[in-house]
């Protein structure tokens, strides 16, 4: 059971992190710490080994491979004995991410995607394909016509005037090349009423949006035990700090709206209130690949008296994020065999802000994702 899987961002150190950890696990050189499809109640047959994943992708930056492997292992994200074991397997893999293309309209440059998609399928005779975007960030798509419905959609993408964000154009045409596709960052992806009927039309479902790493997973912790103790939640804010390129990135005001967003939605989903407070993040390049959280939460219980929860997270978002992405692509590429379509609600356990009307407490989306798991067919 060959599996695609094509990176959108494949230089980037999510995606090499990925594929350095994919690439090691079929050696025999490391062990599935994080990857929560080896749970014993997550293991099943219907999903794609290890060894099975074909990587390639997409990139606007030339950086070979084992270069950035090599800077991972200096910044402390991947083990240098791992870069200097499999130097010629990453080396290979440079071939297989290429330039991101472009052509004079957003038609012809989903044609040239999908094009390379379908080459990368016949080439190395996969059954299946998952795309997954792993680039930087987007702002927050301005609303457009053509975002309701896939005919407008269709002819408004051969204008000359661009309609869709990178993101939803990349969702476009791996729905168009029959591939599922998953958006790991907050970007807006498929998340168009357009999009997702191009996405039953073509019979592949789709993930996302924005992985669920740090400061959120803590937070989808903590808030269902408030909930359950009814305890009133008075404020929560927080503060997050981070380096690398994700924190460059997030240092433009539009794309750090788009992420503070995102993480947000798992309070007032789960509480049921929004308390006071917000998520602020602030790019600090000292830290490099490594980023660090703090959250202040003020509570009162009982006859009103005043309480505080204070929490910090330290992590590094590359090894947090590549087990998480090597399950999502396991498990869209075993939806997609067992004939699911459209949006699959069921992974909203990975992701900060869940497609669909969802549980947000991690206990009850890790039971739907069992579920799901178990049903596979």
């Amino acid at each position: 059971m060959r599996t695609g899987v094509w990176l959108v961002g494949g230089r980037g150190s999510v995606a090499v992190t990925s594929m350095v950890g994919a690439v090691a696990l079929r050696a025999g050189l490391t062990e599935p710490t994080g990857c929560v499809t080896e749970l014993p109640q997550l293991r099943h047959p219907q999903l794609p080994q290890f060894a099975d994943l074909v990587f390639g992708g997409h990139d606007v930056i030339a950086t070979p491979i084992l270069k950035k492997a090599d800077a991972l292992a200096d910044a402390g994200v991947l083990p240098g004995r791992l870069v200097t074991a499999l130097q010629p397997e990453l080396a290979a893999l440079d071939a297989e991410v290429r330039p991101a293309p472009r052509g004079a309209t957003q038609a012809e440059t989903a044609a040239l995607v999908a094009a390379d998609l379908d080459d990368f399928r016949r080439r190395h005779e996969l059954g299946r394909v998952v795309v997954v975007n792993v680039s930087s960030t987007e702002p927050a798509a301005e609303p457009h016509e053509a975002h309701a419905a896939l005919d407008v959609l269709r002819e408004a993408l051969r204008g000359p005037v661009p309609v869709l964000p990178a993101s939803s154009l990349y969702a476009y045409a791996a729905f168009t090349a029959g591939c599922s596709y998953v958006d790991f960052t907050p970007s807006t992806g498929a998340r168009l009423p357009a999009l997702s009927q191009l996405a039953y039309e073509r019979g592949v479902p789709y993930a996302g949006h924005d992985g669920k790493t740090g400061e959120t997973l803590v937070k989808s912790v903590l808030a269902p035990m408030f909930a359950m103790r009814a305890l009133d939640v008075r404020s929560w804010s927080g503060a997050n700090l981070l380096g690398g390129g994700d924190g460059a990135n997030l240092s433009q005001p539009a794309p750090n709206a788009a992420k503070a967003a995102s993480k947000q939605r798992v309070l007032a989903e789960t509480l049921g209130y929004h308390p006071q407070g917000d998520t602020r993040i602030e790019y600090v390049e000292d830290l490099g690949e490594f980023k660090t959280a703090w959250d202040l939460i003020t509570f009162r219980g009982f006859l009103g008296t005043a309480m505080r929860m204070e929490f910090s997270w330290h992590g590094c978002d590359s090894a947090l994020a590549a087990p998480l992405v090597l399950d999502l692509v396991r498990l869209t590429a075993a939806a997609h065999r067992a004939g699911r379509s459209g949006p699959l609600p069921e992974l909203a356990f990975f992701f900060k802000d869940p497609l669909g009307d969802v549980e947000h407490g991690l206990t009850a989306q890790f039971d739907a994702l069992a579920r799901m798991v178990e049903g596979l067919a």
